[in-house]
């Protein structure tokens, strides 16, 4: 059955379902087949064992378990206790997950990097028993919504945690780096309101509520744009910060297991010390390197130098030359610490060195940049859609609101003009791209890693170089689920939440602190004597 599975998760043809046959272990499965858009069916007939399966992990709308030999991942939906959805509802929104990633993500990002995967049919009892052996295993905070046990609908999905060039899994050290990298543009849009946004990126003015409100415990130092600058310099600052203060935004497995991040009860040293004795054997196998702080800082060193080179790595083409939304704002943000710690020493901030085209980051960037108008100048247009669903309820299947998620779609979104013409067609544009866009902002990138065999002369991996080693790497894109249509009013009231409690505390505390030099400044007399 977890063969089957696997066949699944990895058959992705760009172009429809594939129906697959049962391979052995060590093979590839061909195409034989093309059906239409469904789960696959008769999954009950083979024994599925819930102790074959792990919990891997959650998020506010899905859980993920991973099968313990194979490269393989189920993902269910969650639900409050007073939500529960019909199977058929839940089967029509694992499979608009599924056509969203197929038919609109894999033309901006890339085949290589996007896995849509597949909708499977799975054993209630099997879903049950599971349920009952990950329960302990869940974090509490995360509890207040339950799995969906009652369907028996699933999405089959590649382990991106391994590496993802080849079909079955292997027997090499693999490490994984999961990055939130989040918004990396300031707004450019005229309708913006408030002029710290024009400033500060919306990232780190959100950590001081974040902070405020008990989310975190402490403000990172990592700012976006720092990421997405290009400059390796500010780069390697901000995988650093994202080391210290990973929050959410940074975990890293070792064959499978998580190993770093989400934790923030040890000391950065402490947790640094233990990761660099995971980490060792990748960047330095001939062991040559002693233990100690030098040890952990140059192992450090070299995950920070070899992520940047990936990230700036060009990847398979996608779609994104279509997308030219021209207009950008600063590509500093006046919070960053590396930008305040140059400003400091009297030193301008290197701006940016640029992204290649080709590279992931650019990808991301690019549709991101979607947001042509800010939520202040989406909003209205939202309102305005709204108030058409009102008068006309039965055009909003016409309006492809809730999908099908086609090419048709994905066409509408190339429409990059920012001219009002009052129509409801240029208002659901926008909306639409707004929708794709935040979902952009929210992505996580895997970066597998796997040191390369001696004898490496046929390997046609993608290969990056570390001062003592070569490891081969795939990266892919995840958590690509279209944001919905209905968060729109929440995005509206979080933002205006965020710049003013950003605006009445720090930004107020530091025109503060401003005020006291200049006002110091005005006690002291330059007396000037001639020579």
């Amino acid at each position: 059955m977890a063969e089957r599975l696997a066949d699944a998760a990895v058959n992705e043809d760009g172009c429809g379902w594939s129906q697959t046959r049962r391979v052995a272990p060590n093979s590839c499965p061909r195409v034989l087949t093309r059906e239409p858009p469904g789960p696959r069916r008769g999954m009950e007939e083979e024994k599925m064992d819930e102790n074959e399966w792990g919990y891997h992990g959650e998020g506010n709308k899905s859980l993920v378990v991973a099968h313990a030999q194979r490269c393989v991942v189920l993902r269910f939906l969650k639900f409050p206790p007073n939500r529960k959805k019909t199977s058929e509802e839940i089967l029509q929104h694992l499979q608009d997950i599924v056509d969203f990633g197929k038919n609109v993500m894999k033309e901006f990002f890339g085949e290589n990097c996007v896995h849509c995967g597949e909708v499977v049919q799975l054993p209630l009892e099997f879903v049950k028993q599971l349920c009952l052996k990950i329960q302990s295993e869940r974090p509490e905070s995360r509890c207040d919504k339950d799995l969906d046990t009652l369907s028996g609908y699933a999405m089959c999905l590649p382990n991106l945690t391994r590496l993802q060039t080849y079909c079955i899994a292997e027997h090499r050290p693999i490490l994984c780096v999961e990055i939130k990298p989040k918004c990396g543009f300031i707004p450019f849009s005229s309708s913006v309101t408030h002029e710290m946004k024009h400033k500060v990126c919306r990232y780190c003015m959100h950590q001081h509520l974040k902070v405020a409100t008990g989310k975190w415990k402490q403000i990172s130092e990592y700012c976006p744009l720092d990421l997405f600058s290009g400059n390796k310099q500010r780069m390697h600052f901000a995988l650093k910060s994202l080391l210290q203060e990973s929050q959410n935004n940074l975990k890293i497995f070792k064959n499978g297991e998580l190993i770093y991040g989400c934790g923030d009860a040890r000391s950065p040293a402490a947790d640094w010390r233990e990761l660099a004795h995971h980490l060792k054997p990748f960047f330095f196998p001939s062991n040559g390197l002693a233990g100690g702080a030098q040890c952990t800082r140059a192992v450090i060193r070299e995950l920070v130098h070899v992520i940047t080179r990936v990230l700036l790595s060009s990847s398979d083409k996608g779609r994104v030359g279509a997308l030219r939304p021209g207009t950008r704002g600063p590509h500093v943000c006046e919070a960053s610490p590396f930008s305040r710690s140059l400003h400091r020493q009297g030193k301008n901030t290197p701006e940016r060195s640029g992204l290649p085209k080709g590279c992931l980051l650019y990808k991301t960037l690019q549709v991101q940049m979607l947001d042509l108008l800010d939520i202040e100048g989406l909003y209205p247009l939202y309102n305005r859609v709204e108030q058409y669903l009102e008068e006309f309820p039965e055009e909003r299947k016409m309006l492809q609101i809730d999908g099908p998620y086609d090419e048709a779609f994905y066409q509408k979104l190339l429409d990059l003009s920012t001219e009002d013409d009052g129509s409801v067609a240029f208002a659901l544009t926008k909306v639409q791209q707004y929708r794709v866009a935040m979902t952009a902002k929210d992505c996580s990138i895997m970066i597998a890693l796997s040191p390369c065999l001696q004898d490496a002369s046929s390997d046609r991996r993608l290969v990056v170089p570390s001062s003592r080693s070569r490891l081969a790497f795939s990266v892919s894109v995840l958590d690509l689920d279209l944001k919905p249509y209905e968060s729109i009013p929440h995005q509206y009231k979080l933002d205006a939440k965020i710049v003013n409690y950003y605006a009445k505390t720090v930004h107020a505390k530091d025109d503060t602190v401003m005020s006291t030099r200049f006002k110091e400044s005005e006690d002291c007399t330059l007396v000037l004597h001639k020579v």
